[in-house]
């Protein structure tokens, strides 16, 4: 039961304490931003060096730092983001009455290069564990992008909960292309989707055959996209998300136009 319970309780707190760091250190004074990021910076830098020489390293061990530096990875592109160094050209909001086609592209421009720069992210990842033993850094990361790509597709289109008070007041634009509905088609889709798989990957931990590092890597993988998929959950039920993270927004001044209706 160990060999599950661990991985589990291992997500959890990296998921619960890397978001709070982040939002934390975002909502410092700018001036410490660029300091930030630059922390960030040089920290994904030697997670995706360790990354490339654990490759082959098959071992549980070597599952938990190929799992790690992924996250730390993606630490840096979340910092990145919420510092407003890496958005998109569009920096500010869209204009009342904008829709369909248009209103979906001023959307793409305001996160462009956030995008690319998980592109960029995502193929060095690649590079670095190609061919190698140890797939669980790449794969954490397309659980990442995935559920993150998705998350900004329901928030576009509508959902109950927008969350605004996670963005910092420099990206407050953002929230006029967040669209507040029950629900929209994608969603249902997207959760199912997510769900199919985590059941393929919690089936994968707990086959008879499966060895120590396949079971720790599978239940750290399952128990990240469980999270991702309660996150969706999350955007259409009334729940108060921020007060798992209330000691990380302390800092967080409140201002923010209106969402789209």
């Amino acid at each position: 039961m160990t060999d599950y319970v661990l991985p589990v309780v291992y997500t959890l707190f990296v998921w619960w304490f890397s978001t709070g760091v982040i939002m934390l250190l975002d909502g410092l004074p700018r001036p410490t931003h660029r300091w930030s990021l630059f922390a960030s910076t040089s920290i994904a830098l030697v997670a995706l060096f360790v990354l490339a020489r654990g490759k082959n390293d098959a071992t549980v061990t070597g599952v938990y730092v190929a799992f790690t530096c992924a996250i730390l990875i993606w630490g840096w592109l979340e910092m990145s983001f919420l510092a407003g160094f890496v958005t998109g050209p569009r920096r500010h909001a869209c204009v009342p009455g904008c829709s369909g086609w248009p209103h979906f592209r001023h959307a793409i421009e305001a996160i462009l290069y956030h995008e690319l720069s998980i592109i960029g992210c995502a193929c060095a990842v690649f590079a670095a564990t190609w061919d190698g033993a140890n797939q669980v850094g790449p794969w954490t990361f397309v659980v990442l992008w995935s559920m993150r790509v998705s998350a900004k597709l329901n928030l576009f289109l509508g959902v109950r909960n927008l969350s605004e008070e996670f963005l910092p007041p420099h990206l407050a634009y953002l929230q006029s292309f967040f669209a507040r509905r029950r629900m929209n088609l994608l969603f249902p889709v997207a959760v199912t989707v997510a769900t199919i798989v985590d059941a393929l990957l919690i089936q994968s931990a707990v086959a008879p055959d499966a060895s120590p590092a396949q079971m720790a890597g599978d239940t750290l993988l399952a128990t990240l996209l469980g999270l991702a998929i309660l996150e969706h959950w999350l955007m259409v039920v009334p729940v108060p998300t921020a007060a798992l993270w209330k000691w990380s927004l302390r800092g967080r001044r409140a201002s923010a136009p209106a969402a789209r209706p």
